[in-house]
């Protein structure tokens, strides 16, 4: 193992510079995948407990007002601030209609104010959906162009070592091999930073369309029991 280590580093040192710059590119883009990878998994499995939480308090609250003292607890609950801000736009509207006719719910709320509610609803479901997709197209970026500019690196390396055997006039294995397993690092390094990149890619991409779902199902719920309540008011 110690051998081969001390190899690798040989190579590495003796590669050209175009290879070099192409291997610390790579290492770039290792390094932020891993910390993509690594912050992403962390936001959106504490959103998946947090939501899953905030749901089911929700369906066990006796009123709104102990669902909303819920939900400002969860912070990291996407459904939990969608509920915030639609509550928020429900009590701002139900509020300009108690001064404006006297009465808490009625015809001119459902007909005016259920509206501004629902974009209320569809831009912060919008507004989570962006906050859980950040950074995330970046693993895709380097899982397709990682493995190129490793080809790239080899080429370069190959094309290198072929001048070196015109201009000794050998072709010994001796000659070729150290020229061809250094230009190899790079494609190596490449397919070692697109793997893992488009693996936790297609796994957030996953985690994010439940949770869109989650949210879409949520807003329907919301809407459902609002028009009950205010249909119901307005009968008394």
């Amino acid at each position: 193992m110690i051998t081969e280590t001390i190899g690798l580093f040989y190579m590495l040192s003796g590669a050209g510079i175009v290879v070099k710059f192409v291997l610390i590119l790579l290492l770039f883009f290792s390094i932020t995948s891993w910390a993509i990878i690594f912050i992403k998994f962390r936001y959106i499995r504490k959103a998946f407990h947090e939501s899953a939480d905030f749901i089911d308090v929700f369906w066990q609250c006796k009123n709104l007002t102990d669902a909303f003292s819920k939900a400002k607890s969860l912070k990291s609950s996407p459904i939990a601030r969608v509920f915030i801000s639609a509550y928020m736009e429900m009590a701002r509207t139900n509020g300009q209609d108690k001064k404006k006719t006297g009465i808490s719910l009625g015809e001119k709320f459902y007909f005016q104010s259920i509206g501004s509610i629902k974009r209320s609803i569809n831009r912060s479901i919008n507004v989570e959906v962006r906050r859980l997709s950040q950074l995330v197209p970046f693993l895709a970026t380097a899982g397709n162009t990682a493995p190129f500019i490793g080809l790239f690196g080899t080429v370069w390396g190959i094309m290198n070592t072929f001048q070196g055997i015109g201009l000794s006039g050998s072709a010994s294995l001796a000659i070729v091999a150290p020229g061809i397993s250094e230009a190899l690092i790079a494609t190596a390094a490449g397919l070692a930073v697109a793997i893992p990149s488009v693996i936790a890619y297609n796994y957030f991409i996953d985690r994010i369309r439940v949770l869109d779902s989650e949210l879409q199902s949520f807003a329907s719920d919301f809407l459902n029991i609002m028009d009950r309540d205010i249909q119901k008011q307005m009968e008394v």
